[in-house]
């Protein structure tokens, strides 16, 4: 491929694919797709970036629990000094 053709593709905006779906699930794409009102690629597209967005915040939770996991002594010894100052809240 020459440096041109590179730059070229690398230079659109979108990319076509080719994926294989079981019979099954290419019926249920056309049955929402119709039900939807949407074409085929919409209907794709919107389900991988659902999925990008559920692993992006997957991951963000899984470390979030791994810092408070990280964290958690301190946060038990900083409620323990601060513990005179609820007592006195009440």
């Amino acid at each position: 491929m020459t440096a041109r053709k590179k730059k070229t593709i690398a230079m659109r905006a979108s990319r076509k694919v080719i994926i294989d779906f079981p019979a099954a699930l290419y019926a249920q794409t056309e049955a929402a797709t119709a039900a939807l009102s949407i074409n085929r690629s919409t209907l794709i597209r919107s389900a991988v970036e659902d999925f990008l967005h559920k692993l992006r915040r997957d991951k963000l939770e899984k470390e979030l629990a791994e810092g408070y996991i990280a964290n958690a002594s301190q946060a038990r010894q900083t409620a323990e000094d601060f513990s005179h100052v609820d007592a006195e809240l009440l």
